[in-house]
C-alpha cells in the first residue's frame, strides 16, 4: 500500500533568496545609520554665516539672470537676420 505524500509542504524560501533579501537589506540598514549620524554631527549655521551663505546664493542668481539677458539680447537680433532674411 502507498503512503500519500502531502500536497503542500511548509513553505520555506530558498537559501539563494534569503541572501538576496539581505544583499538588499544590508546596504539601505548601513545608508540609514550612516544618514543618522551625519545629522547628529550636524550643526545650525549662525546667523553671521547663514547670511553669508545667502548673500552669495542671491549674488549668483543675479549673475546667471544677466548672463542669460545679455545671450539673449544678443542672439535675438541674429535670429531675426537669419529668420528675415528667408
Amino acid at each position: 500500500s502507498r503512503s500519500a505524500a502531502p500536497l503542500c509542504a511548509p513553505h520555506q524560501p530558498p537559501r539563494d533568496a534569503m541572501d538576496v533579501i539581505n544583499s538588499v537589506r544590508e546596504p539601505m540598514v548601513d545608508f540609514a545609520k550612516e544618514s543618522a549620524r551625519l545629522v547628529k554631527k550636524c550643526s545650525k549655521p549662525d546667523r553671521k554665516e547663514y547670511i553669508k551663505v545667502a548673500s552669495r546664493t542671491a549674488m549668483g542668481f543675479v549673475i546667471m539672470g544677466f548672463v542669460g539677458f545679455f545671450v539673449k539680447l544678443i542672439f535675438i537680433p541674429i535670429n531675426n537676420i537669419i529668420v528675415g532674411s528667408t
